[in-house]
């Protein structure tokens, strides 16, 4: 074998080389596409749950804001008939008016006060108690201030608006009249 046949026959044989690693390279590049197209597919798949769970979710939403619309008709509805009721009463007690005694009158008051005072009450309406108790910035405003030297400072000493919660949830602050003590430069000057 001469110089050239040994070329030639190493030509041949790097040719078979590149040739089997073409192959080789062909058949991972056929299995990577393979395997890029199942993950395209899988991605496609969950995008498509993604979007079916977004849609069931956003009718899922819908069904409960009708749920709580509902309700809410139905609580205004029976506070509505039973208000109907205290309207109805003092309808009556406006115009029997005329014809009945005061004492009468005030006694038709008295009642329907107290059957509103009920449904409140029902519906888990309370008075918030002042008088006498400790200011509170979290559940009074002060509507003025009184200076007293002989009531204790921060004392609650009268009510000039109610306030009322709703359960445990302040829904109206009382207003409130609170009591200082002198500034003692005050008492200095008088």
């Amino acid at each position: 074998m001469n110089k050239d046949d040994k070329k030639q026959e190493a030509t041949i044989d790097h040719n078979k080389d590149d040739l089997v690693s073409n192959t080789d390279a062909e058949v991972e590049i056929h299995s990577l596409r393979k395997e890029l197209e199942e993950e395209k597919a899988k991605s496609l798949e969950y995008l498509k749950k993604l979007k079916y769970l977004q849609a069931e979710f956003d009718n899922y939403k819908k069904a409960i804001d009708k749920k709580v619309d509902d309700y809410r008709k139905v609580a205004a509805e029976s506070l509505v008939l039973e208000l109907i009721d205290v309207h109805e009463n003092l309808e009556k007690c406006i115009k029997d008016w005329i014809n009945t005694k005061e004492e009468e009158r005030l006694k038709g008051i008295k009642l329907i006060y107290d059957q509103l005072s009920k449904i409140l009450e029902s519906y888990g309406v309370t008075e918030i108690e002042c008088i006498g108790q400790k200011y509170d910035p979290f559940i009074h405003e002060v509507a003025s201030v009184i200076e007293d030297d002989q009531k204790e400072e921060d004392i609650i000493v009268d009510i000039v608006r109610k306030g009322y919660k709703l359960n445990s949830k302040v829904i109206r602050y009382p207003l409130v009249v609170v009591s200082k003590k002198r500034d003692k430069e005050v008492n200095k000057n008088v």
